[in-house]
């Protein structure tokens, strides 16, 4: 079975390889669920991606709570 995802929003990229993938952070809604917060690497066509972090909206909060 497929996992269904929808890039709800395009937060920011942290950093690029250079065979072109990215490590970004979207808000991306997985299976039809509520959207949370992702970070992973993408390929440059978004149909690729590696493995990565998916974090809800409080465990978000908390983490940019972290660094200020």
């Amino acid at each position: 079975m497929a996992i269904k995802y929808e890039i709800v929003e395009h937060v920011a990229v942290l950093s690029e390889s250079p065979k072109g993938w990215k490590k970004e952070v979207n808000l991306i809604s997985w299976n039809d669920r509520e959207p949370k917060y992702d970070i992973r690497d993408w390929s440059p066509d978004h149909e690729k991606m590696g493995k990565g972090v998916t974090l809800t909206l409080e465990e978000w909060d908390s983490l940019k709570n972290f660094f200020l």
